[in-house]
């Protein structure tokens, strides 16, 4: 029973330390071997790349994505293809402590003997964490992999189709002579809004340091070069030779060619000029709701649950339109109704109370000849225009739409 228990101890144990490495095994499978769509081949020849070009690969936790980058006849990178990441665990921020389920950010490197073709989560490759800065800062965690089977518990976990992919990318280039390729793991894209959202957050002082390495490959698009010394990342020192320095001895002196620090410096301005515009407007409070804005909001939803039920409303949603804007003379308004409310105006006869206005005859001049006699002419009813209402003492601006109809409109409740 003891040796049951010790047994099942030693599995789940093992089990746990595997996280997402899947299976360690090296050799071959089809589904490693499967080449990449002919749609890829040809936009990689359109672009001026080789299937075996050199790639580099970057991820970005908030937008979810995952890119593959490959080297151009002209020595530069431009991505070729982009894939939404199905999982990534944990939060924002780097990875501190093995078991923290936290995907990892920064910068590594992946060589073949990374590569597992028989992975339990289809494909994976390890991305190398620790890497040195992670190793001298004391962060732990081992089997930290890029994946299929959209599964992840401190990985970066894909579609089986995607990692497919993503997996022939780096095979095709190990097999045309790169021998190690880089991941660079970023929180967001590292914008200048995005830094000024962050300033804030407690890992933002990490995040600046990563921001000079994706500023680099902004500006040249060439990976740039990646060390770690005084317990910090460094990008494209040439006084650091290809062996590398103690992550934590002094850095030397910066090296960077000339052209390149003053293009960093230009970057590096118009990024701050940016920088400051996102941040003074992230200050400013949102303004409450206005009353009115409520208003027309609730009259729109009256209007879109009119629509839904069938009724017959307008086909445009209604806005409360300011009523120096509105049209006097609507078409419905009956000018004999209003006429009755009013009083008349100077020197005209009053209307009737009740009854419809009869024809009025014309008065017969005094300069009539005896024996002739005048036809009384007939006056038409006044129409629903301003020069008729004017006749009738009417005034255009007085006229009150309520008393057109009985039927109280739908949007009357809402007191417009």
């Amino acid at each position: 029973m003891k040796l049951k228990n010790a047994l099942l101890a030693s599995l789940m144990a093992s089990a746990l330390l595997a996280g997402c490495q899947g299976s360690s095994l090296d050799d071959l499978s089809p589904k490693a071997e499967k080449p990449l769509p002919q749609k890829i081949v040809a936009k990689m020849k359109a672009k001026g790349m080789t299937t075996t070009s050199p790639v580099m690969v970057r991820i970005f936790k908030e937008e979810g994505a995952l890119e593959v980058w490959k080297r151009k006849d002209n020595g530069r990178y431009d991505i070729i293809a982009s894939y939404d990441i199905c999982k990534w665990s944990g939060k924002l921020g780097p990875k501190f402590i093995e078991g923290d389920r936290q995907a990892p950010e920064g910068f590594y490197t992946v060589r073949p003997g990374q590569m597992n073709p028989k992975s339990s989560y289809y494909l994976a490759f390890n991305i190398g964490f620790p890497n040195a800065y992670d190793r001298v800062n004391g962060r732990s965690g081992q089997h930290l992999m890029v994946h299929g089977a959209c599964s992840s518990s401190g990985c970066y976990s894909m579609t089986d189709d995607q990692v497919a992919q993503i997996y022939a990318f780096a095979r095709d280039a190990f097999r045309g002579g790169q021998r190690a390729f880089q991941i660079q793991a970023f929180p967001f894209r590292m914008t200048a809004a995005n830094m000024a959202r962050y300033r804030n957050d407690p890992n933002y002082p990490f995040w600046t340091m990563l921001k000079e390495g994706y500023d680099l490959f902004e500006i040249t698009k060439v990976p740039p070069k990646v060390d770690v010394c005084e317990k910090r990342y460094v990008f494209n020192n040439t006084a650091i030779g290809e062996e590398g320095i103690a992550p934590d001895a002094a850095c030397p002196p910066i090296g960077q060619p000339d052209a390149l620090r003053m293009s960093y410096m230009s970057y590096q301005k118009t990024f701050e000029t940016a920088f400051s515009a996102a941040r003074k407007k992230s200050s400013k409070p949102t303004p409450a709701p206005s009353i009115a804005g409520l208003a027309e909001a609730k009259l729109v939803s009256a209007w879109s649950a009119a629509r839904a039920r069938g009724e017959k409303v307008s086909r445009e949603p209604p806005s409360l339109t300011p009523a120096s804007t509105e049209k006097p003379n609507a078409p419905d308004i009956d000018p004999i109704m209003t006429a009755k409310t009013r009083a008349p105006a100077a020197g005209q006869p009053a209307m009737p109370a009740q009854a419809a206005p009869q024809p009025i005859a014309a008065p017969v001049p005094q300069e009539t000849p005896v024996g002739l006699s005048v036809a009384p002419a007939a006056v038409p009813v006044p129409q629903p225009n301003p020069e008729l209402r004017a006749a009738n003492g009417v005034a255009p601006e007085t006229v009150q739409p309520e008393a057109a109809s009985a039927k109280k409109p739908w949007w009357k409740a809402f007191g417009r």
